[in-house]
């Protein structure tokens, strides 16, 4: 009998190819999503809020895996705000309450988290000693850890992955500026100086993969590459990929303008952090793609 994955969330960018992957490894996976497809046996129906007739499906389960989380790309007005912090903290109580019903409870539960949980941080490198930084993104990771480590689940080893931008096609930030790119519109944004944490998929799969196999893995993870750039870097980087020509950059004040016109926040283009994977790289950890240029040139040399 194959082994069995719950995906909590699993439908999206992240959940998607991970999925492929897992399966690929001999697993059977099943993704716990708000809009199952009609007659799709290996997707369950959840709210992400509280256990129901979906938590029946940890039991036993090798691992359940929470990729559960509304959209930061939109404006972070009240009502999104609560969304934002409700949909991460909500889907991890949801998940404790269904580990506590389980006669055999999952052997291991994998969160996703995110990087910026250090705000802005300018040049600094941040490793997972760094304190938390400022503002509503870092404040939004601090209450999500601190519902998943605070979960009881004395059974199933825990880890949660500060995941980094993620390289991949098929959604995510990504492909917008691709979009731009191509359109000639693939300068530096605001001063170009902020830092970009970055991940290949194909790395970030691993990751989780390691976080799923691996009894070595437990705690707070650095899901991101060794080798962060800064914005103008990472635009020079993805014209060159694209094929596209130098592009002038694109001044604060227009990001916010575009941002309001678009209805999402300026921040998430004009700030960023220098991640850094230590616990990944004393355990070994191999990168496919540690470096930006070829990641991006492998992504689409195929693809212009």
């Amino acid at each position: 009998m194959k082994k069995k994955i719950i995906l909590a969330g699993g439908s999206g960018f992240l959940g998607r190819p991970l999925a492929a992957a897992l399966e690929e490894r001999g697993y059977e996976t099943i993704t716990l999503t708000r809009t199952p497809r009609p007659g799709a046996a290996n997707q369950v129906l959840w709210d992400g809020k509280i256990p129901s007739t979906w938590s029946e499906i940890l039991e036993g389960a090798e691992a359940v895996v929470n990729l559960t989380g509304r959209s930061v790309n939109c404006r972070h007005n009240r009502e999104n705000r609560r969304e934002i912090i409700e949909s991460r903290t909500g889907s991890v109580h949801a998940i404790a309450a269904a580990i506590a019903r389980c006669h055999t409870p999952p052997k291991t539960w994998v969160q996703a988290g995110s990087l910026a949980i250090y705000g802005d941080a300018g040049n600094a490198w941040c490793d997972e000693a760094t304190a938390p930084g400022n503002g509503f993104a870092a404040e939004t990771c601090v209450l999500w850890e601190r519902a998943f480590l605070d979960a009881v689940a004395p059974a199933t080893r825990k880890v949660m992955l500060r995941i980094s931008f993620a390289l991949g096609h098929g959604g995510g930030a990504l492909e917008t500026l691709a979009g731009l790119t191509r359109a000639f519109l693939g300068g530096p944004v605001g001063t170009g100086r902020q830092f970009i944490s970055w991940i290949h998929n194909a790395d970030r799969l691993n990751m989780f993969i390691w976080a799923i196999e691996r009894d070595d893995v437990s705690g707070i993870f650095n899901a991101t590459g060794p080798d962060p750039v800064t914005n103008a870097d990472f635009m020079r980087e993805l014209r060159r990929a694209l094929r596209r020509p130098w592009s002038p950059p694109v001044p604060a004040w227009l990001v916010r303008a575009g941002a309001w016109t678009l209805g999402t926040e300026p921040s998430l283009a004009l700030t960023g952090r220098r991640g850094r994977p230590c616990r990944f790289e004393e355990l070994g950890f191999e990168f496919q793609f540690p470096h930006i240029g070829p990641a991006l040139e492998g992504l689409y040399w195929k693809k212009i």
